[in-house]
């Protein structure tokens, strides 16, 4: 069985103008329920793209549609498994924000947490079996992340996931939550050509918004959301 997860990221990570910084997307347990899922959510998007007269080769961006038509789309997700993470910005330690590779560092911390609890959970109510699970295929909407940086970010989901992981001192070994895992598969995507990544974008920019005006535990109650915050 192959587990699919696709997500993007809603706010700047910069912590002297921003408060918040979001991961949220979706989580599907075998291609047919990727499929079947993909299919109702296409049909929320071509019917939201009838109401707002919105051309149909033109993304549909939270950006760039109405708070109804946000709310519609967020709510044709309402029975998918979705995770979110909140990095709240001013929490962070400051030798983050010195340099890139610390900052990227950093989000690929945050993002492989926020999946790993999510399929933790999944464990733990008997949905996922983790013996079970061949393949992890990860899409994330493309962004300025350097080559090297993918790299760094596919080695770390592998260790959590595949491999393992040690900890600072290297005298302890966490085991992967995955026994029997073949392969950790990651690709940074376009969201105009992959409809899950655009609706992992209408999560995120939900919680993103919700965090904003300290609506928490309106975030916590969202149906099937496997949520966290760091630090």
């Amino acid at each position: 069985m192959d587990i699919y997860v696709y997500s993007d990221e809603s706010g700047v990570f910069d912590k002297k103008h921003n408060d918040f910084f979001v991961f949220a997307g979706l989580i599907f347990i075998g291609k047919k329920s990727k499929d079947e899922k993909s299919r109702m959510y296409k049909k929320a998007e071509d019917s939201l793209k009838k109401i707002e007269s919105i051309k149909p080769d033109q993304e549909v961006k939270a950006s760039k549609i109405s708070i109804k038509g946000k709310n519609k789309l967020f709510r044709s997700l309402n029975n998918f498994y979705k995770f979110g993470i909140v990095i709240t910005q001013k929490e962070l330690l400051d030798q983050i924000f010195t340099n890139k590779k610390d900052k990227q560092r950093y989000l690929d911390f945050a993002y492989k947490i926020a999946v790993k609890r999510a399929l933790q959970q999944l464990i733990r109510k008997k949905i996922i079996f983790p013996d079970e699970v061949e393949n992890i295929h990860f899409f994330i909407d493309e962004h300025t992340t350097a080559t090297n940086g993918r790299y760094e970010l596919k080695e770390a989901l592998e260790s959590e996931f595949k491999r393992g992981t040690y900890n600072a001192n290297w005298n302890k070994y966490h085991e992967p939550i995955f026994y029997s895992l073949k392969d950790v598969k990651l690709e940074f995507c376009n969201s105009k050509s992959k409809l899950l990544v655009r609706a992992s974008d209408i999560i995120a920019n939900k919680i993103f918004y919700l965090a904003n005006n300290n609506k928490f535990e309106k975030i916590s109650k969202i149906n099937n959301l496997f949520f966290c915050k760091l630090p």
